[in-house]
């Protein structure tokens, strides 16, 4: 039996700052972005009142950030800041349109931090991380990969998890002896 879990974060974060931009590219900018989450989730922190417990460390996936670069220069070309694209589309229709998608695995999550004007890795990630909710996707155990975007001044977080069926019942959809029941 296939579940599914589909978590929608609404989250909205805009801290501007009138300091120079320092934003690398390419694997500075990877590998800056998953040493800072992953040092948190390793330790555990507080989102807000909540305790989160350590996690397992994020790593990156290029479908997620493709995701996020995507809403990030539809909302820099069509000025706004939202979830939600001005073509009605959510995190989910994005994400999945860039091929992270959830046939032939048992789980399936999704979730989407957003901010805007920060001016360095460090201050926007400071900033996910004070902030209740945005925090809490960040901690999120069930994500397992992330993709990250910055484009002139948004910046996107996309999260993703998704578990494997076990191998038996791997064998068990393809003997015909069990089944895939989607839910949305």
């Amino acid at each position: 039996m296939k579940f599914l879990i589909l978590t929608f974060s609404a989250l909205l974060l805009f801290i501007g700052s009138g300091a120079k931009e320092d934003v690398p590219t390419g694997n500075k900018f990877k590998k800056e972005f998953l040493e800072r989450i992953n040092k948190v989730r390793a330790k555990g922190c507080k989102c807000g009142p909540q305790y989160m417990s350590p996690a397992a460390p994020l790593v990156w996936n290029d479908q997620l950030e493709d995701a996020a670069m995507g809403h990030a220069k539809d909302m820099y070309k069509k000025d706004y800041f939202s979830h939600d694209s001005k073509d009605g589309r959510k995190i989910v229709n994005r994400i999945e349109a860039e091929g992270y998608g959830r046939k032939g695995y048992r789980t399936y999550q999704v979730g989407e931090n957003i901010a805007q004007g920060q001016r360095s890795i460090a201050e926007v990630t400071d900033g996910w991380f004070k902030s209740e909710g945005h925090c809490y996707n960040l901690m999120q155990p069930g994500f397992k990969e992330i993709g990250i975007a910055y484009y002139k001044t948004y910046w996107v977080q996309d999260f993703g998890g998704r578990e494997e069926f076990s191998d038996e019942m791997k064998k068990l959809i393809k003997s015909g002896k069990a089944r895939i029941i989607e839910r949305n």
